[in-house]
């Protein structure tokens, strides 16, 4: 079973949190990685895939419109992540987050409840940070997911809770979320309310880690760790134990390497970045977005990845980076050139698009006339 002892762990991350930066974080020493939070009813209308060609197992929506194609929400290469995975189910009923996990335990090391995302998308329907408002359901969720998926399968479950208001609340929360069985807590030393620019509250990590130690349960704390070094001297200044783990978030966005000691600058964690979204052909929307949070804004390359649209286009734009960060040359007229081709590539698809359904009509049209004139002579 998953040990979270003093490991050092990437946090769970909407967009940021897929593939190809869970590759880059172990790859740089992160101990155990987080998936993006997921949604228990979009994780049960899945289907799990084998994926041959690329040595992954994928889970895949079905198409929400016709001529859409059906989506990969999960996907995971268990040659690289066994041991180390830890999937995280968006829910605020207990039978959902029990039938969402099921779904999925067996390619992941362990089950991990959000009660901690203040965003919309996360609390609009009882989630997420919203979960700290309604502790029993909160403590149901844990204490069945306990009973009928991690005891079934010996794999562990744990939570992410942000702290409350005031100490006395949290360590009471912390008490009866640590007697429901889960293997782990996480806590993000921020209130609610509170944004990432604000300092964390770090004041009530010992009394929590009293708590947890009492009954078996590991801690890792969240918020504001810069890197490998900032986490290892943070614990030692605040005379923490080193079975407390870290979590990182914003700057393993930034740069997924940071859980090594010399972790790589920007522009080589980009290239790096990008050799493993290729390999395992992911969507250039989200490289998009990785890149672009991993890309200094000062950069002349942060606007040329926000131009490029396919994965050629970004192998192409990473090709251009000397040793320094710097270009060189200019890759906006390939860009140019690469969008007019696919704009004419477009044009084409539609007329025959256009063509087909003209033909279709015309050949109905003729069909019933046909029928029409049969009927008459009869």
């Amino acid at each position: 079973m998953v040990q979270y002892a003093g490991k050092l762990v990437l946090a769970p991350m909407v967009r940021a949190g897929e593939l190809p930066t869970r590759l880059l974080a172990l790859k740089y020493g992160a101990d155990l990685v987080w998936s993006p939070e997921i949604v228990d009813k979009k994780l049960i209308q899945c289907q799990r895939q084998v994926n041959d060609a690329l040595n992954t197992i994928d889970f895949v929506a079905p198409a929400t419109r016709e001529g859409m194609e059906p989506g990969v929400v999960f996907r995971t290469v268990p040659e690289l992540e066994r041991g180390k995975l830890i999937f995280q189910i968006g829910t605020s009923t207990p039978s959902l987050a029990v039938e969402a996990a099921l779904k999925v335990i067996k390619d992941v090391d362990g089950i991990d409840v959000n009660a901690g995302c203040p965003k919309h998308f996360s609390i609009h329907s009882g989630m997420g940070a919203a979960l700290l408002k309604t502790p029993e359901k909160l403590c149901s969720i844990l204490t069945e997911l306990v009973a009928k998926v991690g005891n079934v399968y010996n794999k562990p479950i744990s939570v992410k809770i942000r702290i409350l208001d005031n100490e006395a609340d949290t360590l009471n929360l912390v008490e009866n979320i640590c007697k429901t069985g889960v293997s782990n807590l996480t806590v993000h030393c921020r209130t609610t309310p509170m944004r990432n620019r604000e300092s964390p509250i770090r004041d009530y990590i010992p009394k929590i880690y009293e708590i947890c130690t009492s009954h078996n349960v590991s801690l890792i704390m969240n918020g504001a760790i810069k890197d490998k070094n900032d986490f290892l001297q943070l614990r030692k200044e605040l005379k923490l134990s080193d079975s407390i783990g870290g979590m990182m978030a914003d700057c393993a966005e930034k740069n997924p390497t940071v859980f090594s000691s010399n972790p790589l600058p920007w522009f080589k964690a980009v290239k790096e970045y990008l050799d493993i979204a290729v390999q395992y052909n992911h969507h250039p929307s989200n490289v998009k977005y990785m890149l672009n949070r991993m890309t200094p804004g000062k950069s002349p390359f942060y606007q040329y990845f926000t131009q490029c649209r396919k994965l050629p286009d970004f192998l192409y734009v990473c090709k251009q980076l000397d040793e320094e960060g710097k270009p060189i040359e200019d890759p906006l007229p390939f860009l140019k050139e690469e969008h007019e081709k696919e704009k004419k590539q477009k044009k084409k698809q539609n007329d025959i698009k256009s063509l087909e359904k003209s033909n279709a009509k015309r050949s109905a049209e003729n069909t019933t006339d046909t029928s029409s004139k049969k009927a008459k002579s009869a």
